[in-house]
């Protein structure tokens, strides 16, 4: 099944402390919960102005250790297709709920898939826009996924033509 993620994070170039994460799946079910345990004293003024502003730790929050547990028996680990836009730094933060890298689910893949580089892929045509919240985890997962299905049929496409860079 794929599933479609984002989240939320302070980083400082050595360290990436999750604040919330969102997570859409193909069947239509959804996960967001933000991180309680989260040191927001580190937080940039932008991300403070952006991010946690927006957050409701009192409707959403659990405690760090509790946040891969959960997502696990959200995704599950029946080899998962797990897709992110600009991935990098949200699939360090997945991982990092488990442990290393060494330490994800069973069945799960090392690496996610990048919604931006599908784009490039296909001509980097223009995204539909994001009507919603930005930089709100869950509203970014389910933009994610939109941009995703606006991108995969061109994908067929140009790969059936020969096109797919």
């Amino acid at each position: 099944m794929r599933y479609w993620f984002d989240t939320e994070f302070i980083e400082d170039g050595k360290t990436i402390d999750l604040l919330s994460i969102g997570i859409v799946a193909e069947d239509g079910r959804e996960l967001y919960l933000e991180n309680l345990s989260a040191d927001v004293s580190r937080a940039s003024d932008w991300v403070r102005e952006n991010v946690i502003a927006h957050l409701d730790m009192v409707k959403h929050g659990v405690a760090h250790e509790e946040i891969g547990p959960k997502v696990l028996a959200f995704v599950g680990a029946d080899k998962p297709e797990i897709w992110a836009y600009y991935a990098d730094y949200d699939w360090v933060a997945m991982c990092q709920l488990f442990g290393t890298m060494m330490d994800l689910p069973k069945g799960w893949p090392m690496y996610c898939r990048d919604v931006k580089q599908l784009c490039d892929a296909v001509g980097n045509p223009k995204l539909p826009e994001q009507g919603t919240q930005e930089h709100n985890a869950i509203e970014d997962a389910r933009w994610t996924r939109q941009a995703w299905e606006f991108l995969a049929p061109l994908a067929v496409h140009r790969e059936a033509t020969g096109a797919l860079k």
